[in-house]
């Protein structure tokens, strides 16, 4: 399976009891703790905590995965800067936490990705997004994690990013997007989150397929699946085309070309895949000319740096022309059928089996005051 790690964004330490005036003892713990939790959050994101891996596993409860232990953090953090969101109005001065996050998917020369550019946003929910983002990121990460040892909760896990991507372009970000520096957090902009929603759908999706493959599902359905992954790819490259005036235009090339990528390979699979239906039933030129036809886009699409990528689409390409050439043979010697003209071709059906689980917020809910 083709897999790409989203680059990470990275932030500036924040500490919230240094500039808010607090209203008593009770809000000033609050705060603290807030802080406190931050700060973990903050040494994930930048990978600055000091502690070794056995004193990580023990104060995560026994997590070895630093990606789970990067998620732990986060469930602790959120709730709280949920609170702190609801009582937002009642904040002054909110220029003086000088939230700070830098971008993780623009295109940077070497010097830039020595050289981090930060922006402050003067808005508490600023904050909010970039660690919801984060939050998703990290969901995904743990459920590529998982392919290969638990199928099931690496799909619920990619169901559960996608939720939170889909939350942030359609309840945050609409509001926050006045606020925020144009063209320079592409993180932050619905058409990104919309997309990335779609593409942790159909990395769930091909997960399973996978497993369907490995458990001698019919051709019909496995055609349907690999089509269904085709077509939220596709929606999430159009998504990515989409992108209003004023929102990020240097994404990285290596995000774009893996979204292009896995589109490209899973609908070289769907059509495989129909082409086995059509031979078995007995439509051996329909299915020679369903794989030529698989094979010409197939061509134009071979990823051009990553070597995995390369290989897992040359590969999967190899396989095709293989069973073409079968099917020519059995064609030119027995069945002596016609290969219909493109437009005459069938073409797969898709199937969307992986829908996102809804990202319902939960907040601490703990009464702040401020002076």
């Amino acid at each position: 399976m083709m897999q790409y790690l989203i680059p990470e964004p990275k932030t500036k330490e924040i500490v919230f009891e240094k500039v808010l005036s607090c209203g008593g003892p009770t809000t000033l713990q609050e705060v603290k703790n807030l802080s406190s939790k931050r700060k973990a959050v903050e040494e994930s994101v930048n990978r600055t905590s000091n502690v070794t891996d056995a004193v990580a596993r023990e104060m995560s409860r026994g997590l070895a995965s630093s990606c789970e232990q990067d998620l732990l953090k986060l469930g602790q953090y959120l709730p709280l800067l949920f609170n702190l969101v609801h009582h937002a109005d009642n904040i002054k001065l909110v220029s003086g936490l000088k939230i700070r996050w830098s971008s993780g998917l623009i295109s940077q020369t070497l010097i830039q990705r020595k050289c981090l550019k930060f922006f402050q946003v003067d808005n508490i929910m600023f904050e909010l997004g970039m660690v919801l983002y984060f939050y998703a990121v990290k969901l995904r990460e743990r459920a590529m994690e998982l392919i290969s040892t638990d199928v099931k909760k690496s799909v619920t896990l990619y169901r559960e990013a996608s939720g939170v991507f889909h939350h942030l372009s359609y309840e945050l970000l609409p509001s926050l997007l006045p606020s925020l520096p144009q063209g320079k957090l592409p993180e932050l902009t619905p058409s990104l989150c919309s997309s990335l929603s779609l593409l942790c759908l159909a990395e769930g999706q091909a997960v399973t397929t996978k497993n369907a493959e490995e458990s001698g599902k019919s051709a019909s359905l496995l055609s349907k699946l690999h089509y269904g992954t085709t077509q939220m790819l596709s929606e999430a490259s159009a998504h990515l085309l989409s992108r209003a005036n004023g929102e990020c235009k240097d994404l990285s090339s290596r995000f774009l070309e893996y979204v292009s990528t896995m589109r490209a390979l899973h609908e070289l699979k769907s059509q495989k895949h129909l082409a086995e239906v059509l031979e078995s039933e007995e439509r051996v030129g329909e299915a020679v000319g369903v794989l030529q036809r698989a094979l010409a886009a197939a061509r134009r699409s071979m990823p051009s740096k990553e070597d995995k990528w390369i290989t897992i689409f040359k590969n999967e390409r190899e396989e095709v022309s293989k069973k073409m050439a079968k099917y020519e043979r059995l064609n030119d010697f027995m069945m002596l059928q016609k290969i219909p003209v493109e437009t005459e071709l069938p073409f797969p059906k898709g199937e969307v089996i992986v829908k996102l689980i809804t990202y319902t917020p939960t907040r601490w809910e703990q009464e702040l005051q401020f002076k």
